[in-house]
């Protein structure tokens, strides 16, 4: 009985010393800034968006780099608006993307999974019209060589077919009528978010962002 006692008391100890290490890692090293690249001609917009929890970047849907309506088809859509100017990429797990479009939906075993990497990804392509500058949606000036950069960047977090093909997500994948979901790489975890992940892309076009962040709210303090 003893041992078993000491097993229970030192599995929670464990456990509660790992969520004390996570959360002032969470809150630590993402003021840590990585500085933006030097660059004149700043010609791409490109915009962070933030629902309060969760980062998007959100690219022009048509520019002499790239056409994202070649892959990200206003066909998967429930409501396809041709005069849409904008695409927001979001990643994120696909069980807690698919399975919980609010709150108050979230189940245990979805966030389970979600935190230690069980389950796959996906990534959320929205379309907008316009976008209005505010406390949660930044707009960001890079160049012709950055924005490639960024294309590459989300263009590798998109699953493919055999033939090359981003992979829609058909069953129950949309939240409203501007919205689809595609298959995405690597898994979700408690070290790689979905705000990880568009800090890294941050990262990879050269922009302002943190060394590290799990949380959207130190991506926003960058700008």
């Amino acid at each position: 009985m003893k041992k078993l006692f000491k097993i229970i008391l030192y599995t929670a100890l464990s456990l509660l010393g790992f969520v004390a290490v996570y959360l002032i890692a969470a809150f630590t090293i993402p003021t840590i800034s990585v500085p933006a690249e030097t660059e004149l001609n700043r010609n791409v917009t490109i915009y962070i968006l933030t629902n309060g929890v969760h980062t998007d970047i959100v690219v022009p849907i048509k520019t002499a780099h790239k056409d994202w309506s070649n892959e990200i088809s206003f066909n998967n859509v429930v409501n396809p608006d041709i005069n849409a100017r904008w695409v927001a990429f979001g990643w994120g797990d696909k069980g807690f993307y698919l399975n919980t479009p609010t709150w108050a939906q979230l189940k245990f075993s979805v966030a389970f999974k979600a935190a230690f990497g069980l389950s796959s990804s996906a990534i959320h392509a929205t379309f907008h019209n316009s976008l209005q500058e505010s406390p949660s949606c930044k707009k960001i000036q890079i160049s012709s060589k950055q924005y490639l950069r960024l294309i590459e960047y989300i263009e590798n977090s998109l699953e493919t077919d055999t033939n090359g093909r981003v992979i829609n997500i058909k069953t129950n994948a949309n939240y409203d009528d501007h919205d689809a979901f595609y298959e995405a790489k690597r898994r979700y975890n408690l070290f790689y978010t979905c705000n990880t992940w568009a800090n890294n892309a941050l990262k990879a076009c050269g922009q302002k962002a943190c060394l590290w962040t799990p949380r959207d709210k130190p991506i926003f303090d960058k700008y």
